[in-house]
């Protein structure tokens, strides 16, 4: 890295949508901010590093877990990485309760037939408590999580950096992350009203999971911090400044799926109406394409851009497509299924890096070059740690 070099980093920590596979990112962020602890001591959390972490369902609960600061700590974030896991261990069940029996698959189906198949008032109850009145603008870095608003059929993206801009967005964190969580079939809708000093509406939404439209949000995350930097830029000389996607540096991380390991045909799909569309053999297959696409279509397009910018090394993208049965779900929160889940992302850290293959869509081993997922890490926390270092010189010599 050249000796300037690490002022020029915008630095993005993107976390995708996956319900109870949100443990597989808790793993991988908990041994990231351990790597950060021991270059840079053991009060270090990832909040201090990243320009903006962004989120999307249940990676934007682990973004609020981990950017949100506590009031009894000395505003340090609520969460260390290393208590996401076993926090999702302690609710999750309550999250997605399940229900034994042979007859349990067909319960499910005639709930789901009548409503979302879970209430959501555990999931309510746990962000409230952990949140409290906490605001948008309130968190220890730029957060960035992406939410669907059925009434005007568009994304609703919630960030800090729209925060003087649009202050209709600047809401409660609580509100946010249950927004974002509201995935259709699995929990309800998400209403609340933004209000003025004086109790007018200035605001309405009416919002449901934003893995409807960025169950990756790198690319979001990425754009709302060009724009703060362009904005800047104009403020001060009245002209725009260009940006390349050679300043950025990003890990995204994904909660597993099950693409290469086939779950449909087109003889099976041929066959389906509508019920079949939303449940099959315990998977809602119209979820898991439009989830899968939006996902995979963000990490065709940053691949694309950082390899053509010969920047690839400063994006890292962590995802297993190889999870099976039970482990690929999204609300299957049994004490097994959660015990795997995180055995899934512990041993996703000792595998090779990989890279999607723009021809197959499967994660594949990057050619020459034989390094894990672990040691990939590593390298990103000390060029974080650089990155850190150089800024906070920067700004304390007042340049």
């Amino acid at each position: 890295m050249e000796e300037d070099k690490p002022l020029n980093f915008i630095t993005i920590l993107s976390i995708d949508g996956g319900g109870v596979r949100g443990i597989i990112p808790g793993v991988i962020l908990a041994y990231l901010e351990s790597q950060l602890q021991e270059i840079d001591g053991a009060d270090a959390r990832l909040a201090d590093y990243f320009d903006v972490i962004a989120g999307t369902s249940t990676g934007g609960l682990i973004t609020t877990m981990i950017a949100t600061p506590d009031p009894k700590n000395n505003n340090r974030p609520l969460f260390e990485a290393r208590a996401i896991v076993p926090y999702y261990q302690e609710h999750l069940p309550h999250i997605f309760p399940q229900k034994s029996g042979i007859f349990a698959p067909i319960l499910k189906i005639a709930k789901a037939l009548r409503g979302p198949m879970y209430n959501g008032k555990y999931l309510k109850k746990i962000i409230r408590e952990m949140t409290g009145n906490t605001l948008l603008r309130q968190t220890l870095t730029n957060i960035v999580i992406p939410s669907f608003d059925v009434g005007k059929l568009q994304p609703t993206i919630f960030s800090s950096y729209q925060n003087d801009t649009e202050p209709g967005l600047d809401v409660k964190l609580s509100d946010i992350c249950i927004a974002t969580s509201a995935a259709p079939t699995y929990l309800p809708a998400h209403y609340f009203e933004k209000k003025d000093e004086q109790g007018k509406v200035i605001q309405e939404y009416h919002l449901i999971d934003g893995g409807v439209c960025a169950n990756n949000p790198t690319m979001v995350a990425i754009r709302e911090a060009m724009k703060d930097k362009i904005r800047q830029s104009k403020g001060r000389n009245g002209n725009n400044v260009a940006i390349g996607f050679d300043r950025f540096l990003v890990i995204s991380i994904g909660t597993g799926s099950s693409k290469s390991v086939r779950k449909y045909n087109a003889k099976m799909a041929a066959k389906w109406g509508a019920l079949r569309w939303l449940f099959n053999s315990g998977a809602t297959p119209v979820l898991d394409c439009f989830s899968e696409a939006s996902t995979d279509m963000v990490d065709y397009h940053n691949s694309v851009l950082f390899t053509a910018l010969q920047s690839q090394d400063n994006y890292l993208r962590i995802q297993d497509d190889t999870l099976k049965g039970e482990l690929a779900s999204v609300d299957i929160s049994t004490k097994d299924n959660l015990n795997n889940l995180k055995k899934a992302g512990e041993n996703l850290l000792k595998k090779n890096i990989s890279r999607v293959n723009l021809d197959s869509g499967i994660y594949e081993a990057v050619p020459d070059k034989d390094t894990t997922i672990l040691e990939e890490l590593k390298r990103f926390a000390r060029l974080l740690s650089e990155i850190r270092k150089a800024k906070k010189c920067k700004h304390q010599n007042g340049k």
